[in-house]
């Protein structure tokens, strides 16, 4: 009876040793892929500045069919072969990363140092502390993702509105509303991985699930970046 009593004791503990190496993986291959989109965005500003410029500049419209095809082409990969092929999905994430990077160095271009170096401790920062929060919490918070989703589809289409428009004011509102959708969505991504790893994670492989996570965080870093960028720039535009 005693021992039947205290076997899930060991369980318990094998799982929060396991949920730990998860996350461990997880975080780590997101700030892998922030750390090459970072270098790739340096090396594009500097080194290949006139090749990729000069191929933007010849063919802008052109240039992000491509970014933007071969982006979501990429994302449709890493998820499907998250759990069949890690090794292969875990690739096509640091190449979706150098790629993304590419893209981003276009806009950045248009911003100073101190603008840049102030949105990325930010973005830092907000993300460091709603993804502990959502690793964290005990409540359940999964129906906050319906409501970020259709706050996020309401901010784009906004967005596009905007881009006919051209209301800096309403830009500058937007940067903010953005934050908060995408800092709530980092809490909810980080909520979301680790019930999924408490779930299916003795079912599928923990690589390829942290490879997933790590996807759907970065995307989340990433665009956090961004509106911080703009709430920073002000008028601090070169």
């Amino acid at each position: 009876m005693n021992n039947f009593q205290n076997e899930p004791q060991p369980r318990t503990i094998n799982t929060q040793v396991g949920l730990r190496s998860f996350l461990t993986k997880m975080y780590g291959y997101m700030s892998l892929a922030v750390l090459v989109s970072a270098i790739t965005v340096y090396l594009s500003l500097t080194v290949f500045r006139t090749q990729v410029f000069s191929m933007f500049g010849q063919h802008p419209v052109l240039f992000l069919i491509i970014f933007m095809v071969s982006m979501f082409a990429m994302i449709g990969g890493i998820q499907v072969n998250a759990t069949r092929n890690p090794a292969r999905s875990f690739g096509l994430l640091m190449l979706f990363a150098v790629v993304f990077g590419v893209e981003i160095s276009i806009t950045l271009a248009l911003y100073t140092g101190a603008t840049i170096t102030g949105a990325f401790i930010a973005a830092t920062a907000v993300f460091g502390t709603m993804a502990i929060i959502g690793t964290t919490t005990k409540r359940d918070i999964s129906r906050l993702g319906t409501h970020l989703f259709a706050a996020l589809i309401g901010l784009l289409v906004a967005s596009v509105v905007n881009l006919f428009l051209q209301s800096a004011m309403i830009s500058y509102v937007f940067s903010y509303i953005g934050v908060l959708i995408f800092a709530g969505l980092s809490m909810w991504d980080a909520n979301r991985m680790r019930d999924m790893y408490l779930q299916y994670g003795d079912q599928v492989s923990s690589t390829g699930l942290a490879v997933s996570g790590a996807l759907q965080l970065y995307l989340d870093f990433v665009n956090l970046f961004l509106y911080f960028i703009q709430i920073f720039a002000g008028g601090d535009r070169d």
